[in-house]
């Protein structure tokens, strides 16, 4: 069972295993959502099926209303977060799953071309439907290509359907009022993955306000890459967390981003250092400044 991380050499072997196995194609792109599903369909593992972040990973509900209320599709059923991608509840995503042919025994990984971005959503996700197998194929398509890896272009054939049934969540789910109330706190300590600019809200290209939650601290999610575009060692990950939490206890930290997508990478690296598994704040910046009343801060200080 791979859980955290698989590389490409790995992959290959447990395909020819036979086991039971899915592949699954996360590219995205926020400001063209069209063009993950065109760059899946240009080239992509074979036999990988194609996970949409707008479509399949997310609910049909994008950013709350006037007031901070959420905007309700009313064929969905009431999203497990807020912001601009919004979990799904969790009936709604074992229904997706099971569509697709994915069942409780299989072995998931999941790739995108975007250094990890994407492909976290859907590790998170199956985590908290209580599917532990499940791995990032490190270095993406392109570590996959690297090492010799055959590609296939077009749609692949539909799957008979499955029965996916949810167990207990593997992860931690936070919302706002959780992360309102501990705000503050030495019991939680927030990690933002935006870029150092969002933080400090010098720009602003998806929110309507910038800035960062109180107390944040800043790790963009390209900081767990090396050159190669894979996960540094896990030594380097612990000691670099680490710095960042000055002697915070890590069983503390929420992850949080945009809309809890680029948070992924941070939340997985903990895991890869050895430091734990960490909780999400899903709704993320996205859901906080969205909601009336809520302090926002910017600048540098934390």
């Amino acid at each position: 069972m791979y859980t955290t991380l698989i590389t490409a050499e790995q992959l290959t072997a447990l395909q020819r295993s036979a086991a039971p196995l899915m592949v699954f194609d996360c590219s995205f792109e926020l400001m063209k959502p069209e063009a993950g599903a065109q760059n899946y369909r240009a080239a992509h593992i074979p036999g990988a099926l194609y996970a949409d972040l707008d479509t399949d990973l997310s609910a049909k509900h994008g950013m709350p209303g006037a007031h901070g209320e959420v905007v309700v599709a009313q064929d969905e059923g009431l999203p497990a977060s807020g912001g601009r991608h919004p979990l799904p509840s969790r009936e709604k995503f074992a229904a997706w799953l099971s569509s697709i042919g994915f069942a409780n025994g299989m072995q998931a990984v999941v790739y995108d071309r975007n250094g990890a971005n994407y492909c976290g959503r859907l590790w998170w996700m199956l985590k908290w439907m209580g599917h532990e197998a499940v791995a990032v194929l490190d270095g993406g398509l392109q570590a996959w290509q690297a090492a010799g890896g055959a590609v296939a272009s077009g749609d692949e054939p539909a799957r008979f359907q499955s029965n996916f049934v949810a167990a207990a969540p593997l992860v931690v789910l936070a919302d706002t009022q959780r992360v309102l109330a501990r705000l503050d706190q030495s019991d939680q300590t927030l990690i933002d993955a935006r870029a150092a600019a969002r933080y400090r809200g010098e720009v602003e290209p998806l929110d309507p306000i910038a800035g960062h939650i109180p107390g944040a601290l800043n790790r963009p999610f390209t900081e767990n890459l090396g050159p190669d575009g894979k996960f540094k060692p896990a030594a380097q990950l612990r000691a670099e967390f680490e710095t960042l939490l000055a002697g915070r206890d890590p069983a503390t930290v929420v992850h949080h981003c945009g809309s809890g997508v680029s948070a992924l990478p941070n939340l997985l690296a903990m895991q890869i250092a050895g430091l734990g598994s960490t909780a999400l704040y899903a709704g993320s910046w996205s859901e906080w400044s969205n909601t009336p009343g809520l302090p926002t801060r910017q600048g540098a200080n934390a």
